[in-house]
């Protein structure tokens, strides 16, 4: 790749977030339907938000589905799993078909199942990512870091995303399950058709590629399955060993339910930090007061490492926030309930927007606004309650370490081109961000 050119135009907030009228997101909330996304909302949903918390915080859809944007709300269903089941098999069989890969994979992993199958597995996908076997990890994240990093400022720049953002998960996951090395290069392109898939509309092109991604991972994963029973890794470090071993320890899961659920952790540990490293790199040049102070910080505090990782990890726990890697999150009302105040039938689809979740009033001072040294962050980036995500201490280590060592190495860097959006609903990320250092 060539060096970016150090003279290009300069990237201004504009650029990364196009701004919205009042007028223009009152008028996408009046008629708001998932299924019928103008682009300027993909591009910058939050005054929708906004609209919709204001005006309409729990919204039927047309399609009769519910839409949740007040962080209040979205607790009482985190909380109440007995109520609110996180099963698919309803929602997605008219959505995929039932004989289709895409219902097999997503109605199997641990994010879209209830209990038995949700404890077994992340009971089992927990005892790898206990707190001693995440900061082993770190040493080998270091070196993965200073070597994407030597690589950029040996060509001056590159893209924030694909040269950075992405590569980090993708050894980090492919480690955990003992991919080799040279075969993660299809993981990143298998993860965005699959988790694509969970849009709210797909094209037939977008469901064809996503049906064949999952065919793809199955035919690899058998084969690296079968090779791993035959030479078993450490099952404290090893996911994919310890899931294996859980089949003859009374945790028995099925050959789908395993292939299934590897493929759910590849994927969902790509995809969200990916999207946490991306997007905290461009907020910070939108945020150049932020960069500021967040650099003067870092030097401040450059004798003193303990004080370091814990203001990085305050910045992240805001970057999560305030551009929350996963905006929405899908319930099932099993059986006549309220919330806020609103009564939802038996069977009722609920969509918790976690994106205007985070940026409520009424739980975070000043939250259009990305502070980050907020003191009180109980943000909802991770979920909430017994689906909160396996493996977010292990994000939090990637992001913390990912963005402070980039920040040191390159505290000058810019982009040199407006930075190209996933365009999707769900997943809030970047596909592109050139920059130079």
């Amino acid at each position: 790749m060539q060096a970016p050119n150090a003279a290009a135009t300069v990237v201004t907030r504009a650029d990364i977030t196009p701004p919205m009228s009042a007028e223009r997101a009152r008028a996408i909330a009046e008629d708001f339907d998932l299924r019928r996304l103008p682009r300027d909302f993909l591009d910058n949903p939050f005054p929708v938000y906004a609209a919709l918390r204001e005006r309409e915080p729990i919204r039927q859809m047309p399609d009769g589905s519910w839409f949740l944007t007040r962080y209040a709300d979205l607790v009482t269903v985190y909380r109440d799993a007995a109520t609110f089941s996180s099963d698919k098999h309803v929602e997605f069989a008219p959505k995929y078909g039932s004989d289709s890969p895409l219902y097999e994979h997503h109605t199997t992993s641990l994010v879209f199942n209830d209990p038995p199958l949700h404890t077994r597995v992340r009971k089992l996908i927990m005892g790898a990512l206990t707190r001693r076997a995440i900061a082993d990890m770190e040493p080998g994240l270091v070196r993965l870091v200073d070597s994407l990093l030597d690589r950029i400022e040996a060509q001056g720049g590159g893209d924030l995303i694909e040269d950075f953002a992405s590569a980090i998960p993708v050894e980090i996951i492919g480690n955990l399950l003992g991919v080799p090395h040279d075969e993660r290069e299809p993981l990143r392109g298998w993860s965005l058709a699959i988790l694509g898939a969970l849009e709210p509309v797909l094209t037939p092109e977008q469901e064809a590629l996503g049906n064949r991604s999952v065919m793809e991972m199955l035919d690899y994963l058998r084969g690296l399955v079968a090779h791993r029973r035959q030479h078993p890794g450490d099952p404290e470090h090893d996911v994919l060993t310890r899931l294996i071993q859980g089949e003859s320890s009374g945790d028995k899961l099925s050959e789908v339910e395993l292939l299934q659920n590897c493929i759910f952790l590849l994927n969902a540990g790509h995809e969200t930090t990916t999207n946490l490293i991306g997007n905290a790199l461009v907020s910070l040049q939108e945020w150049p007061d932020q960069k500021a102070w967040l650099l003067q910080r870092l030097d401040e505090q450059r004798h003193d490492a303990e004080a370091q990782e814990q203001t990085l990890a305050v910045a992240v726990d805001e970057f999560l926030r305030f551009e929350s890697s996963n905006q929405l999150g899908n319930r099932r009302a099993l059986k006549p309930c309220e919330v806020g105040g609103v009564a939802l039938p038996e069977g009722a689809l609920v969509t918790l927007c976690i994106g205007a979740a985070n940026r409520d009033p009424a739980q975070f001072d000043d939250p259009e606004t990305l502070r980050l040294d907020r003191p009180t962050n109980k943000h909802l980036a991770f979920g909430f309650g017994v689906h909160q995500c396996a493996g977010l201490s292990l994000a939090r280590l990637e992001g913390r370490i990912a963005i402070g060592r980039f920040l040191r190495r390159f505290p000058q860097y810019a982009l040199t081109a407006a930075p190209t959006r996933g365009g999707r609903a769900r997943f809030r990320g970047f596909l592109a961000a050139p920059f130079r250092t």
